[in-house]
């Protein structure tokens, strides 16, 4: 019942992830060296699949572009397609058993600086890829979002290049496309109900597909060329859409090679899962946690499944998820519709697809970019003081000049420098203290350590959550020398939140111990 209510809010937001998710299908299976289809075959199983499977209420799977260089050094090395989609198979076995190990708690260990910055970075790489499409240089493919391109150039080596390759009606239905994208966001939304019902993506593709449309059949010389449009594989029946599908190699059970593969795309995609998990449930409005043991379980039967029917490897993944937020879903029913789109169009209207100009799909996506990598937050993670924005510039360079995981790695290492240094001068450690009951409620006091971390927001949160309904919890940090910001956080989303549960929550602020003040409610318990 409850996702029924949302659906009025799920149904427009998955229709804009499915105009975000349909290029990035393609152009990740092109940068991978794989069949245009087996892309499209990740994006339904994510959607559906692991959609239905998950927790996750507003992340979205799919095929992910930091397995790219994986997927195509994979398949030559293997020799063939089909021996790749079996170590997929293994690789999605493997994740259901580190799900099973319980391994998605090492999602709890990402510094929030970190995961700010990584979403900073991959909405720089959003931004700077999409110029191109913009302006109508299309050599490197929507998906790839390494720094090194497949083109042989760099993403800052685009930026010149594309102004050599300038295409007038390509610039014209992009800055349409955005101008109508704003006007909806900043103005029209105000104004009248329906236009929050009506997606202005859904516009803005809408006016793309008109003016391909009208301009090919009277007014050739302003039409798009192929190479400025979506490109969906057309199936003419069912028999051709099956014969699409491709089955794995079983014969190559004894191949070494694929074991190491598999266990090398089952720690990667587990990785950027957890990493699109954190960033996601920070992200989303009503704060809502994600169980990480059962979404690598989801991704894990999802990767299973999409290598059995010739899918890439599935995560879960960020751009597609951050659309879905800032298009305003409620629940895990907009990634399932959108893969349902995906399925449907795909199969029953791959010539309309066809007339979407990539300019218009590169206008809502900088859109996208722009929103995760807005100036305001650069002040705010300054403002947090400089052991957050260290870790969280050295993660927006990284992802940016390398990729996503290397760029995370860089930042978690500067993170852990600065946390050592802390530690170096004082310990930290978590003690819970439960007292007797009283009269109406169950007394819970949390005694926080003099030192603090974000090692610690795993501990703390789970704590947390588990507490039962009704008790009444006294938060001393009054001891506390140094709280990281992670945790408070944590603690702030828990004061907000606590109410729905019938939890009172007292803190006693750092340095009241030597004030010997204690909470107002502690006293009359007394």
């Amino acid at each position: 019942m409850s996702t029924l209510r949302h659906l009025k809010h799920d149904l427009p937001a998955s229709v804009v992830v499915f105009f975000v998710a349909l290029p990035l299908c393609l152009g990740i299976a092109l940068a991978s060296g794989a069949p245009l289809f087996s892309g499209l075959i990740a994006g339904v199983i994510g959607g559906i699949v692991v959609g239905a499977l998950s927790r996750s209420p507003l992340g979205v799977s799919g095929p992910a572009a930091g397995l790219a260089v994986i997927v195509l050094t994979s398949i030559e090395a293997l020799g063939s397609f089909e021996a790749f989609l079996l170590a997929v198979v293994i690789g999605g076995v493997m994740q259901i058993t580190l799900g099973i190990l319980r391994a998605g708690v090492l999602g709890y260990f990402f510094p929030a600086a970190v995961i700010q910055g990584m979403l900073c970075g991959i909405g720089l790489i959003i931004l700077l890829k999409q110029l191109p499409h913009a302006v109508g240089y299309d050599a490197d493919p929507t998906g790839d979002m390494a720094y090194q391109q497949l083109d042989g150039g760099t993403t800052f080596s685009a930026l010149s290049a594309m102004l050599s390759y300038i295409d007038l009606a390509v610039v014209f239905v992009a800055a349409v496309s955005f101008a109508i994208l704003l006007l909806w966001e900043l103005v029209l939304v105000k104004r009248h109900r329906i236009f929050q019902i009506l997606p202005g993506p859904l516009v803005a593709v809408a006016f793309g597909i008109g003016y391909q449309f009208v301009a090919t059949r009277w007014f050739g010389g302003v039409a798009l060329s192929p190479e400025h449009l979506v490109f969906v594989p057309v199936a003419e029946s069912f028999d051709d859409l099956a014969q699409l599908l491709v089955m794995p190699d079983f014969s190559q059970l004894s191949n070494p090679a694929i074991y190491t593969i598999a266990a090398t795309i089952a720690v990667v995609a587990s990785l950027e899962t957890l990493l699109c998990v954190e960033a996601t449930d920070k992200m989303d409005p009503r704060k809502r946690t994600t169980p990480t043991n059962r979404e690598l379980v989801a991704q894990g039967v999802g990767n299973t499944l999409s290598g059995l029917v010739g899918g890439l490897p599935i995560t879960q993944v960020i751009v597609r998820s951050s659309a879905n937020i800032q298009s305003g879903a409620r629940t895990r029913a907009s990634a399932i519709c959108h893969g349902v789109l995906l399925l449907v169009c795909v199969a029953a209207l791959p010539h309309v697809l066809n007339l979407i100009p990539l300019g218009v799909l590169a206008a809502v996506l900088i859109l996208t970019g722009y929103k995760l990598a807005r100036p305001a937050l650069f002040r705010a993670m300054w403002s947090h003081g400089f052991e957050q924005f260290l870790p969280f510039v050295v993660t927006v360079a990284g992802v940016v000049l390398t990729d996503l995981l290397t760029g995370v790695a860089l930042g978690i290492a500067v993170a852990v420098t600065m946390i050592l240094q802390h530690n170096y001068r004082n310990s930290h450690f978590l003690h819970i203290e439960t007292r007797d009951p009283d009269v109406n409620r169950h007394l819970v006091t949390m005694h926080l350590a003099e030192e603090v971390t974000f090692l610690n927001k795993g501990a703390i949160r789970q704590e947390l959550a588990s507490l039962p309904d009704g008790t009444r919890l006294v938060i001393d940090q009054s001891k506390c020398v140094y709280i990281n910001h992670d945790v408070r956080e944590i603690i702030d989303d828990f004061i907000k939140t606590a109410p729905t549960r019938n939890i009172a929550v007292s803190l006693v602020e750092q340095g009241a111990a030597a004030r010997g003040a204690v909470p107002a409610d502690l006293r009359a318990a007394a």
